[in-house]
C-alpha cells in the first residue's frame, strides 16, 4: 500500500512539470504552424496557377526566381540582389580577376547581331577570331535568343577544353573555328608615364578584384623605376568590387592608421593599415566622378580624409554598404547587405558621396581633351 502511495505522490509531483512540457511543445507547434502558414498560402497559389491558368505559364525555375526578386524588392535595398546562374558566374569571374575562356568581349549591334572582339594574345585571337566577327553559335547552340551573359558563359570553362565557335564574316559564309580555352586574366590596373620631364606617373584602377592590390603595387614600382616622382590615381568610372583589395590598395599610400570603420548588426570593426606603404611619400592626386562608387570610394575617402591626397573631378556616387555574396545550389547567387562602412572621420559616404577638393566637370561630348586630368597635372606641378 505504501508503494502505491509513494507512486501517486511522485506522479502528482511530476504532473505540473509534464503539463508544462506539454504546453511548451504545444506552443512551439502552434508557432511553427503560424510560421508555415504564409508558405502554405504561397504553395496554394502555385498549385492553382499550375491547374487553372489559361495560357502559357512561366517555368517553375522562372517563378522561383521571380518570387525571390519580389521578396527582395520589399526590402527597399537596391544592393541586396539576386543573380541568375549565368550572371552570377560572370560576376564571380570578374571579381576573381581570371577565368578559363576564349578571351573576347561580346556585344550586340543595332541589328541584334552578336559581335566578338578578341583580346590581344588570347586563345580566340590565336585561333583566328577577328574584331567584329559575328557569332552565330557556340558548340552548335544558337546565340540569337541568348543574353550576353549567357553567351559569355558558353565560352568559358576549364582551361585546356575546347569550344567550337560558328562565325560569320560577310561576305564569307558561316564557318567554324575550334578554340582551346586558356586562362584569361582581367587586368584591373593600367599605367603609364604622363610627362617624362615632369616625372608624373598615371595609374587607373578600373575595378577592385582579388588581384588589384598586387597589380597596383607592381604599377607603382614600375612608375617609380621609370622616374615618376608624383602620381595621378584615376578612380573615375570605377564601380567598386571587393573591400579587402581596396583597403590593401589604400594602404600602399598611407603610413598606417585607420582606413575604415565597419558597422554590422551588433558590432563595429576598425580596419587599420600597416606602416611603410611603398608610396607613402609620393605626392598623389585622385581623380573621381559620379561613377566612382563603393570600394573605389573607400580608397578615395581614406586618402582624402587622412589628408594624404586631394580629389579632383565631380562628386562620387555614394555607396557605403558591404554585401556578402552567397552562392546558391543551382549556381545563382544572393548578394546581401551585411554592413555599412564609415570613413576614418566616421562620416558615412551615403547618400551624397565624396565631394572633390577641386571640382572640374568634363563633358565628354563637347570636350575632347580631359580637363580633370589636365587639372591634376597642373596641381602636381604647381601645388595649386
Amino acid at each position: 500500500m505504501k508503494r502505491y502511495i509513494v507512486l501517486f505522490v511522485i506522479v502528482v509531483a511530476l504532473a505540473p512539470f509534464v503539463m508544462g512540457v506539454g504546453a511548451h511543445r504545444l506552443m512551439l507547434a502552434q508557432r511553427e504552424a503560424l510560421a508555415a502558414q504564409p508558405m502554405r498560402v504561397f504553395w496554394e497559389a502555385w498549385e492553382l496557377l499550375d491547374t487553372s491558368l489559361y495560357g502559357d505559364l512561366a517555368s517553375p525555375q522562372q517563378r522561383t526566381y521571380g518570387a525571390i526578386r519580389g521578396t527582395l524588392e520589399l526590402l527597399g535595398d537596391p544592393y541586396t540582389i539576386f543573380l541568375e546562374p549565368q550572371s552570377g558566374e560572370v560576376e564571380r569571374d570578374r571579381l576573381a580577376g581570371a577565368y578559363g575562356g576564349v578571351g573576347v568581349d561580346v556585344s550586340r549591334d543595332g541589328d541584334g547581331n552578336v559581335l566578338l572582339f578578341p583580346y590581344d594574345d588570347s586563345p580566340a585571337q590565336a585561333a583566328g577570331v577577328l574584331p567584329h566577327d559575328r557569332l552565330i553559335a557556340v558548340d552548335a547552340i544558337s546565340v540569337a535568343q541568348l543574353s550576353l551573359d549567357e553567351i559569355a558563359v558558353l565560352m568559358r570553362g576549364e582551361v585546356g577544353t575546347q569550344v567550337t565557335l560558328t562565325l560569320a564574316r560577310p561576305p564569307t559564309p558561316p564557318f567554324d573555328l575550334l578554340v582551346t580555352l586558356g586562362e584569361i586574366r582581367i587586368p584591373s590596373v593600367v599605367y603609364r608615364i604622363l610627362d617624362q620631364d615632369a616625372h608624373i606617373g598615371y595609374l587607373q584602377v578600373k575595378s577592385f578584384t582579388s588581384n588589384t592590390a598586387e597589380e597596383t603595387s607592381a604599377a607603382i614600382e614600375a612608375l617609380l623605376s621609370a622616374g615618376a616622382t608624383r602620381l595621378v590615381l584615376d578612380l573615375r568610372d570605377n564601380g567598386g568590387g571587393l573591400v579587402s583589395p581596396a583597403l590593401e590598395t589604400a594602404d600602399l599610400f598611407l603610413d598606417g592608421g585607420v582606413l575604415l570603420y565597419e558597422e554590422r548588426r551588433d558590432e563595429e570593426t576598425t580596419f587599420s593599415g600597416h606602416a611603410g606603404g611603398i608610396a607613402v611619400d609620393v605626392p598623389v592626386v585622385v581623380l573621381v566622378n559620379r561613377s566612382t562608387a563603393s570600394a573605389a570610394e573607400i580608397v578615395a575617402g581614406a586618402l582624402q580624409t587622412r589628408e594624404r591626397a586631394i580629389l579632383i573631378g565631380t562628386p562620387t556616387f555614394g555607396k557605403g554598404s558591404v554585401q556578402l555574396i552567397f552562392g546558391l545550389s543551382d549556381g545563382s547567387s544572393l548578394h546581401v547587405t551585411s554592413a555599412v562602412w564609415l570613413l576614418p572621420n566616421r562620416r558615412r559616404v551615403e547618400p551624397h558621396g565624396l565631394s572633390p577638393d577641386i571640382e572640374v566637370v568634363w563633358d565628354q561630348q563637347q570636350q575632347l581633351e580631359d580637363p580633370q586630368l589636365a587639372r591634376a597635372i597642373r596641381y602636381l606641378q604647381t601645388g595649386e
